[in-house]
């Protein structure tokens, strides 16, 4: 009896870990190009406050800083994902809408070739999409990457949004 319930929970685990995989949802028609990245020389404290939110990001040790040039072609999106760190993201040409995974109404907020936004990252889960029909690009850069991992994590799609 103790081997089949050992047996079934092994199995469990192992469809709990498909389910979590086949729910990601990985962006389409976008390139991301790693630009640079360096670890800072010196120890780092870093404070960003978001004025309209209230909201002080804070970084006691930044580790890594990543540079990533981001190109969304028509209709193109990223997927669903988190940052480690916050991101500091400059639109550089069109125009790109970001929805957040824990807005209900799924209400995005559009940015504009020559504006800048800053996303908190430490799991803040959304999803940017190009909805023109020209390209957009943008440049980030990620704060508090640790060393050698990505600047992103895939995350399911929390269902708040209909596409």
């Amino acid at each position: 009896m103790k081997q089949r319930i050992a047996m079934f929970l092994v199995a469990a685990a192992g469809m709990a870990s498909l389910a979590t995989v086949v729910r990601a949802t990985p962006g389409s028609n976008t390139v991301g190009t790693v630009i640079a990245r360096a670890g800072f020389a010196d120890p780092v404290d870093i404070r960003v406050k978001l004025r309209d939110q209230g909201e002080v990001i804070h970084v006691a040790e930044a580790a890594d800083t990543v540079m990533q040039q981001i190109v969304f072609g028509p209709g193109g999106y990223s997927g669903w994902h988190s940052h480690p760190g916050p991101a500091i993201v400059l639109v550089t040409a069109g125009e790109l809408t970001l929805y957040s995974g824990d807005d209900p109404s799924c209400t995005g907020r559009t940015f504009g070739a020559g504006q800048a936004f800053v996303d908190s990252g430490q799991g803040h889960v959304h999803l940017a999409r190009n909805q023109t029909g020209q390209n957009t690009e943008v440049w980030v850069t990620y704060l508090d990457v640790p060393p050698g991992q990505s600047v992103r994590a895939d995350a399911a799609d929390p269902g708040n949004c209909v596409f």
